[in-house]
């Protein structure tokens, strides 16, 4: 579990495409998927434990020098940008929630709904907002104000412009501490719906 408060801007440093030999099988055997070697600043990593990269929720196969390398399996690859990632992107980073941390942005799993894209920008006074296509399952459970995950950074949500729409708006902060101030129109990122929206909607369908 997640926050969507990002604590560190992470860089890829080796893109491995179909796993090379697997570390934590039998030795010698292949790891279907990507691997994906990451620089990132944080200190005492273990193996096993989760990482959102993006916003996608990662186990940390290895520790190495200056960073940590995650495996990516075929499903989150069908679901995410990973298996367009080359040496040198910059990615968003999140540690696991504590129990006794502070909740500063809302409940992120770190499971992927899908792939966002950037159609409007706009300056507003100091900030930009941003109008983005999002898939029909988080436009579904999409309401103004609530929250909404964009490469696993937590926001919230401004309006709801068209059907397929959701817009946000980065003050600038977030545009300097995160990945998202590169946005613009055509980009795009990893978007997560917000937890308790799912839930209602569930019950809702399943409610007689």
């Amino acid at each position: 579990m997640f926050t969507g408060i990002v604590s560190a801007i992470g860089r890829v440093e080796v893109v491995s495409r179909n796993g090379g030999t697997g570390r934590g099988r039998g030795k010698g055997e292949r790891e279907d998927g990507l691997a994906l070697t990451i620089r990132a600043p944080y200190k005492g990593l273990k193996r096993g434990e989760s990482i959102a990269v993006s916003g996608a929720c990662l186990t940390v196969a290895r520790v190495v020098k200056g960073g940590f390398q995650v495996h990516v399996i075929d499903t989150t690859a069908g679901r995410t940008l990973f298996g367009e990632y080359a040496t040198g992107r910059r990615v968003n980073l999140e540690r696991a929630l504590r129990a006794a941390d502070r909740l500063g942005g809302h409940l992120v799993q770190g499971h992927v709904d899908g792939v966002a894209e950037v159609v409007r920008t706009e300056r507003r006074g100091d900030a930009w907002v941003y109008d983005l296509r999002v898939p029909a399952e988080v436009r579904e459970i999409a309401i103004p104000h609530g929250s909404i995950t964009l490469d696993g950074v937590s926001l919230t949500i401004n309006a709801l412009p068209g059907p397929d729409l959701v817009q946000i708006a980065l003050i600038p902060f977030t545009r300097e501490h995160t990945t998202l101030g590169a946005l613009r129109v055509g980009a795009r990122v990893h978007v997560e719906g917000d937890v308790l929206g799912k839930y209602v909607r569930q019950l809702c369908r399943t409610t007689p």
